[in-house]
Parts: C-alpha cells; sequence; structure tokens
C-alpha cells in the first residue's frame, strides 16, 4: 500500500506541475500526503488505468556513471555531460533547461525526477531544497547520486553514502557555476581532473563540458569499461534542447562522443581546439579502466 500511495502521489505532481503549491506539499508528512491524494483524486486512486504515467522509485537499474552540469549566467547558457557502461546514459541521467539550470539523477536514477526536479527549481525552488524534496520519503535515497545547479550557480549535490562496494570510488566537487559527480570510478583523480578540465579550459560552456568528460574519461572513467556519453545544453530564447549529441552503445563511447563533436558545426560551439577538426585521439595511451583497491574509496 505504501509503494502504490508513493506512484500516487509522484503521479500528482506531474497533473500539476507548475502549481503554485506542489512544492509545499513534498515537505508534508507521508500519510498527510498520502490522505491528500485520496482526496483530491476522488477515489480513483483504487486502481490505475493502463494510461496512467506513474513514477516507482524502485524500478530503475543501477545507472553508475559520471557527470557534470555547469552553467554561464551571463549568456544564459546552462548544460551537462555523462558518461557510464549504462547504456544510452546520456537520455536518462542529464536534464537541462533554459534559464532554469541542469539536474543529474545517477546511481539508481530516477529518469521522471529530471523534469520534476528543473520545474521545482523553475518555481524558486533553491537546489538544496529539490534534492531534499526529492528524496525525503524516499527509501533508496542513500544509494542513489543527485546534483542540481541553478543558473545563478548555486549547487547541490546529494552523495550514495549506502552504495555498495563496486560502486565505489564515488565523489564530487563543486566550483563556481559547475558541479562534477560520479561513481564506480577507477579513483578520485576522476573527480579532480573534470574538475580541472572544466575551469581551466577557454571555450563556450559546450567546449568546457566536453573537455572535462574526456579529462575524466582519460583519467580512467568508470571502471567497468566505456559503453555510452552524452552532452545536452540548453540557452536562453531557444525551446528545449540547443544542442544535444548521444553515443548509446559503443566500446569507446566518450571518444566517439568527442569525435562528433569535433565534426558538428553548431553555434554553441567555442575556439576550444579540442572540439575542432581534424580530429585527434586526446589520450590514446590511457590505461584500461580497473577497480580502485578493494574497491573502497583511498
Amino acid at each position: 500500500m505504501h509503494e502504490y500511495m508513493e506512484n500516487v502521489t509522484f503521479r500528482l505532481f506531474r497533473v500539476f506541475r507548475g502549481c503554485r503549491f506542489c512544492d509545499e506539499l513534498l515537505p508534508m508528512r507521508f500519510n498527510h500526503l498520502c490522505m491528500f491524494a485520496v482526496l483530491l483524486l476522488a477515489g480513483t486512486c483504487r486502481q490505475q488505468s493502463s494510461g496512467a504515467e506513474t513514477i516507482s522509485v524502485q524500478k530503475y537499474a543501477k545507472s553508475a556513471t559520471y557527470s557534470l552540469i555547469g552553467v554561464d549566467p551571463e549568456t544564459g547558457v546552462c548544460g551537462a555531460v555523462v558518461a557510464s557502461k549504462y547504456p544510452a546514459v546520456g537520455r536518462v541521467v542529464p536534464y537541462v533547461r533554459a534559464g532554469v539550470g541542469a539536474f543529474c539523477t545517477q546511481h539508481y536514477h530516477v529518469p521522471e525526477w529530471g523534469e520534476l526536479a528543473l520545474d521545482m527549481l523553475a518555481r524558486g525552488t533553491p537546489p538544496e531544497g529539490v534534492l531534499r524534496n526529492l528524496l525525503r520519503d524516499d527509501a533508496r535515497r542513500e544509494e542513489r547520486q543527485l546534483a542540481i545547479i541553478d543558473m545563478s550557480g548555486r549547487a547541490a549535490v546529494h552523495n550514495p553514502t549506502a552504495a555498495p562496494p563496486d560502486s565505489r570510488y564515488w565523489g564530487a566537487m563543486t566550483g563556481r557555476f559547475y558541479c562534477c559527480q560520479g561513481n564506480t570510478l577507477t579513483g578520485r583523480e576522476v573527480i579532480v581532473a573534470m574538475a580541472r578540465s572544466y575551469e581551466e579550459t577557454e571555450g563556450s560552456v559546450a567546449d568546457r563540458l566536453m573537455a572535462a568528460l574526456i579529462a575524466a574519461d582519460c583519467a580512467g572513467g568508470d571502471h567497468r569499461g566505456r559503453l555510452a556519453a552524452g552532452i545536452r545544453v540548453a540557452r536562453r530564447g531557444v525551446e528545449g534542447y540547443w544542442l544535444e549529441l548521444y553515443v548509446d552503445d559503443s566500446e569507446d563511447a566518450v571518444v566517439d562522443l568527442a569525435r562528433k563533436y569535433a565534426e558538428l558545426e553548431h553555434d554553441a560551439k567555442g575556439e576550444w581546439a579540442g572540439g575542432q577538426l581534424p580530429f585527434r585521439h586526446p589520450c590514446p595511451q590511457r590505461p584500461t579502466p580497473t577497480p580502485p583497491p578493494s574497491g573502497k574509496n583511498p
């Protein structure tokens, strides 16, 4: 019954997306919120329609991955990149919206939280409040890794403190207008390389995102392998994604994504040399990914 009512509750948030009071509902005690759901649905929750879209936070696989979200308040551009051994990871982990910010849901990800998180952010809920609302009644909250940033650069991250040994190394770093995070990594150098590259690369937001993802991959990346990667970028005044590129199934996903980016002609690109033709492999001598010693965070 608890799981069923949890699904009904989240469906309400989708039905009433954009309402002024939805953010205030989440901090309510779960039993009160369930009572509200029953009254508002007027008994229709007794059986679920075959066409109804619900959110079950228990049903998703472990999208072990690493990602970075970043914004440029001056240009109104925001974006996210991600890579993983998880297939088509670029389509289920990163979410960005012009004028709002970026969000990533990973390590037992919940894709439906993507738009819900951005909706709350758009209504003025601070990043830490969005994460608190999403995780409040989530039985697996300590297995999830979430990151969110608004257009002013305020960021919040939640790490998977109950992650199993094979999900280590995990960690996160935040800096000026960005946040990077990952799990199931070869080591801390993946996070550090990602942050350093984003800070030091000269170019557009899209350039810096790609450079950071490549740096993380060259530092070791996901210790299980390199299957999928993606980038999504939004810009103020442009509806939907301004730029999106994906590699869904590959033996070398980040390098293949980098090649696609170099071949692309798009206004989101800047002068970063790594994004220009002719394309050159960024780290041909990189080591084969392996788990950290004993599967533990050093």
